[in-house]
């Protein structure tokens, strides 16, 4: 597959843009400034990047605890995502969800969920949404693999199968459930394999080649578009930070480290961009400062941005009359 060079720098720009939001992110946590949980993407970002540069504004995206990536990956506005991250009243959210459940609908952004698997009958219900309006319009929803193992998973694969639904399921296999590994939670090498299972396409990609990445889910996103109904997409990648900010990692080994540190993404498809002369070592260092520069105004934002008013507790929290 060619792909120009345009594509090719627009995802150099949102690879380091998300690395750099990331490790911003990680800085102010441990510095007190953000509340609550954090959940870093570091590592994975090929993912996010790849998948997202294949898709549309108008196109749907339901995320995971580890949403930042997919966010930005869909075109996220910087400042509404730190500002919401903080907990201030300009954020995504009014601040009222932090970093779990930024949401724009407006980008096709369907939210970021704190519940595993939680984003897999929402992508449905857009795939479902596509159909009845007769749109070439697609639906991908990132997931883990311990989202894999919830029933949403498997009733969502089976739904989309049987309704041949435009939904693209896209598996980020970082090899830890939390603190548990593969082996102890399913008897399979690939995730992909589960496909079989439902008559849909599974491939298992390296989720760590944003050009892999990219190819695998364009070809994905046309047959939906096309009409020819979902496909599971397995990407292995490697979480190079906890489960959250402040876990020890204790249980995962130095030189797994050590060897996923070797197939970084983001050092990877920098020097594949150099090796290709795509781009010069000056161009990368300045769409790298480039987005340094705008995370920095983000973060300007949310310092600057006021927190919700404690009258405003009730705001936007909708009920059912009489419950």
């Amino acid at each position: 597959m060619e792909i120009g060079k345009d594509k090719l720098e627009e995802m150099l720009r949102t690879i380091l843009t998300i690395r750099n939001f990331e490790t911003r992110t990680e800085q102010l946590f441990a510095q007190g400034h953000i509340p609550g949980f954090v959940h870093l993407y570091i590592g994975e970002e090929a993912v996010a990047t790849g998948v997202c540069a294949n898709l549309r504004p108008t196109d749907y995206i339901t995320s995971t605890h580890r949403g930042h990536g997919h966010c930005i990956g869909k075109g996220g506005d910087l400042s509404k995502m730190m500002a919401e991250l903080y907990g201030k009243k300009g954020g995504y959210c009014k601040g009222k969800g932090g970093s779990m459940h930024i949401a724009d609908m407006d980008l096709g952004i369907l939210g970021a969920n704190g519940i595993v698997g939680g984003g897999l009958p929402i992508a449905v219900g857009a795939g479902t949404s596509i159909q009845y309006q007769g749109t070439d319009q697609v639906a991908v929803c990132f997931f883990g693999d311990g989202a894999s193992n919830q029933s949403t998973f498997h009733e969502s694969i089976n739904l989309a199968a049987v309704w041949n639904l435009p939904v693209i399921f896209v598996c980020e296999n970082n090899f830890y459930g939390i603190s548990l590994t593969p082996d102890k939670h399913f008897r399979i090498q690939d995730i992909s394999v589960r496909a079989m299972g439902y008559g849909i396409p599974g491939i298992t990609v390296d989720g760590n080649d944003v050009i892999a990445v990219y190819e695998a889910a364009s070809e994905a996103i046309k047959k939906a578009r096309e009409g020819s109904g979902p496909t599971l997409i397995e990407y292995k990648t490697y979480r190079m930070k906890g489960h959250f900010e402040g876990d020890h990692r204790l249980y995962q080994p130095k030189e797994e480290i050590e060897a996923w540190q070797e197939k970084d993404p983001v050092a990877r498809y920098i020097d594949t961009l150099l090796t290709e002369g795509v781009l010069t070592s000056e161009e990368i260092e300045r769409i790298g400062q480039e987005t340094e520069s705008q995370i920095e105004e983000a973060v300007k934002f949310a310092e600057a941005s006021p927190f919700p008013e404690p009258a405003e507790t009730l705001d936007d929290v909708f009920c059912e009359e009489g419950r």
